[in-house]
């Protein structure tokens, strides 16, 4: 629930200097060039396929340890904090255990450069190294992570931060903290034969770099900007489909599976998924829809959330076609946080804040009495009904973290469907009812919070329950997922990632 629009948005930049190129002159998506560094015996290589958002690298290389490195290095330059994230892998059998590929931050492009690096070898060793002077030793902290193909590396303030994974485990983190590598400097994806008559070949998908928010940033005043990204579920492949320079938030999946609706700045929007182009919808005096929204089963109809001036600036809950038209009105009170609509368009489920207190509730479509679904004390959020229309999905802190959970849609039989080390928020179900995607915040995050720019995880398991599996590592949190998101055929999401402007 609950993003209230602000009536200006504060859109942050990054200055990021542009690396002179090296080798070539090329397109190399996200990156400025590429060469050989340490002048290896046989020339590396690298490619971008726009259309899948891939990135292959081909590297000689004796080594990349000691006093200096040999490897094939794609890269820009980057000043100040940064998240690089991707999910990578060798291509072949290979020659060497020890060939790798990963993530490589440089003072410069000579061989014996400090740096830091994220590296996972041929033979699953993943490690973090650095080197602290020109020409210095390398130093090294392996990770308890072994076969990772998830691959991230930050840095925040002083500190290098790795993370890596298993595609579907949660991240392992090692870090050092003591590594001066200048302000700017030159980052990049890269592959190291450890064989210097070999070449060897690492294919990099979902890359993504990321400008964190600075700790200044003011909450509901200040934005990053927003990525637009669909995700293949079966496979993890992700792919960004629209960038804006402001905020965008909560994308619906429309039922004929053409277009997604997202609002922003208060209004909401239909992009195209052919054309790759947003209109806006026309939802009359509603101009300042928060990102509570959802369509209906036939896909007709649209469910909206708004703050009316006239209502105290509280959350109110609308309908309107989807065609667009003027709302009508649904809930008498607020705030209300619309969330569900049940399959057979005839109720709409909500979070109501009646008295102090958090609760879902259940209404006509057409409007009328609201009825209260949950009693327990503490934050009841994301309702969401079954597309057999069995149950209500729903998380809750009633257990002390933020937790999924499911009851029957009078409200009674409430079984609890996650257990774990992470605040769990907004259970969407999958229109074949098999499966359930949510958004993961960490430990450190309050339970009762789902706030901006943060590193979290999207999640996958069964609608009864079960071990969830990471299918989305990024950097995000509130408008993320925070309504139905899934493809017509089951088989895609749509979410929002966030990052400074680069």
């Amino acid at each position: 629930m609950r993003l209230a629009p602000s009536a200006s948005t504060l859109l942050l930049a990054a200055t990021l200097p542009i690396a002179r190129a090296a080798a070539q002159h090329r397109p190399l998506g996200a990156f400025a060039a590429d060469t050989d560094v340490g002048a290896p015996s046989r020339r590396g290589s690298a490619s971008y396929d726009a259309a899948r958002q891939r990135y292959t690298v081909a590297g000689a290389g004796r080594n990349m340890w000691g006093d200096r490195d040999e490897l094939h290095f794609v890269y820009r330059r980057l000043t100040g904090d940064f998240i690089l994230t991707t999910r990578a892998r060798l291509l072949g059998k290979g020659k060497e255990p020890h060939r790798k590929l990963g993530w490589t931050v440089r003072s410069t492009l000579d061989a014996g450069s400090p740096q830091v690096t994220a590296v996972v070898h041929g033979d699953g060793l993943a490690a973090l190294q650095w080197r602290r002077a020109p020409g210095a030793a390398t130093e090294e902290a392996r990770s308890p992570a072994s076969g990772a193909d998830v691959i991230q590396l930050e840095r925040r303030g002083g500190a290098f931060i790795m993370s890596v994974a298993r595609f579907g485990d949660t991240l392992t983190t090692t870090q050092v903290s003591d590594v001066a590598l200048g302000d700017t400097v030159y980052v990049g994806l890269f592959v190291c034969a450890h064989d210097e008559n070999v070449v060897e070949r690492g294919v990099f998908d979902d890359v993504r770099i990321t400008i964190p928010a600075p700790a200044s940033l003011v909450p509901y005043r200040q934005y990053l900007a927003s990525d637009l990204e669909t995700m293949d579920v079966a496979t993890g492949e992700r792919r960004i489909v629209f960038h804006a320079p402001g905020s965008i938030q909560a994308p619906n999946w429309t039922r004929d599976g053409k277009a997604l609706v997202y609002n922003g700045d208060g209004k909401l929007y239909r992009f195209d998924l052919a054309t790759r182009t947003p209109a806006a919808i026309n939802t009359g005096f509603a101009t300042n829809n928060n990102n509570d929204h959802v369509l209906s089963f036939d896909g007709r109809m649209l469910a909206i959330s708004n703050h009316s001036a006239s209502d105290s600036g509280h959350s109110i809950v609308y309908t309107v076609p989807l065609r667009g038209g003027t709302p009508k009105r649904v809930t008498a009170s607020g705030p209300s946080y619309l969330h569900g609509w049940s399959p057979d368009g005839k109720l709409l489920v909500y979070v109501g804040e009646r008295g102090g207190e958090y609760d879902i509730y259940r209404i006509p479509a057409g409007g009328g009495e609201e009825e209260r679904l949950t009693t327990t004390p503490g934050l009841d959020d994301g309702p969401e009904y079954s597309p057999d229309g069995r149950w209500i999905y729903f998380n809750s802190v009633r257990s002390g973290t933020m937790q999924l959970w499911r009851m029957k849609p009078d409200g009674s039989g409430a079984e609890q469907l996650t257990s774990d080390g992470f605040n769990n928020w907004f259970p969407h179900v999958s229109p074949d009812g098999k499966w359930i995607v949510f958004i993961s915040f960490p430990p450190e995050v309050s339970p009762s919070d789902h706030p901006f720019y943060k590193h979290v995880m999207l999640r996958l398991m069964p609608a009864s329950g079960g071990t969830p599996r990471a299918i989305a590592y990024l950097y995000g949190g509130q408008g993320t997922i925070n309504v139905p998101s899934w493809s017509p055929d089951s088989k895609k999401i749509a979410f929002v990632s966030n990052s400074g402007e680069q």
